[in-house]
């Protein structure tokens, strides 16, 4: 049997619509096949596919943490695929492909701060995410409502002090491609535009500890 990425299947949309109205274990239960065969299985070719170029990848589990939560809701709306620090997800509303750091631990902040605060660095960034901008992704990350403690009001790069969070993505609403090999070809492309990002956040950032 082929393990080859030839598009998510015809019910991924469907399911998640469906899920959205229904999120309760009877659902679950009842379209689970749908939810192996349109989705999960097809995400896993989607990052097999990809190694080669991005790394290993794995496919994030659907059941939510409800422990400290508000929304006691039982499954996510979506399912992603990390091959860090890329990401891709499949929902109602399609196809999303982003990279960066979604949470940036206190060791983490610490160091993106002081890189940002240099102008070498910290211009280099700018650039790296006008030019995403102009390439028509979104930048995107939690932010701080104010500065952070010790930088001037004035600071050049201000606004990009206030991230807690980086990344920036892309997304594309259902279609026929998305059940093709072409989504393969949008995450790879989207992949690529982003290495930028991921290589600053990589050489400067890094991982936690």
């Amino acid at each position: 049997m082929s393990t080859r990425f030839t598009g998510f299947g015809d019910g991924a949309v469907e399911f998640y619509d469906g899920l959205l109205a229904d999120n309760s274990k009877a659902y679950w239960t009842d379209q689970r096949e749908v939810y192996e065969r349109d989705v999960r299985a097809p995400m896993l070719a989607l990052l097999a596919d990809l190694e080669p170029e991005f790394g290993a990848g794995k496919v994030f589990r659907p059941h939510r943490d409800v422990r400290f939560a508000k929304d006691k809701t039982p499954y996510k709306t979506h399912c992603g695929g990390y091959a860090p620090p890329f990401y891709v997800e499949v929902s109602a509303e399609g196809l999303l492909a982003a990279a960066g750091y979604y949470r940036m631990e206190p060791d983490q902040l610490a160091r993106f701060r002081t890189a940002v605060d240099d102008s070498r660095r910290g211009e280099d960034l700018a650039r790296r995410l006008d030019a995403l901008t102009r390439a028509g992704l979104t930048v995107d990350g939690d932010r701080l409502r104010s500065r952070p403690r010790g930088v001037a009001p004035d600071h050049p790069r201000l606004e990009l002090l206030r991230h807690r969070s980086l990344w920036a993505w892309r997304r594309w609403p259902p279609d026929d491609v998305l059940h093709g090999p072409g989504a393969r070809a949008r995450v790879a492309a989207t992949w690529r535009s982003l290495r930028p990002l991921a290589e600053w956040l990589d050489d400067h950032v890094g991982p936690t500890g």
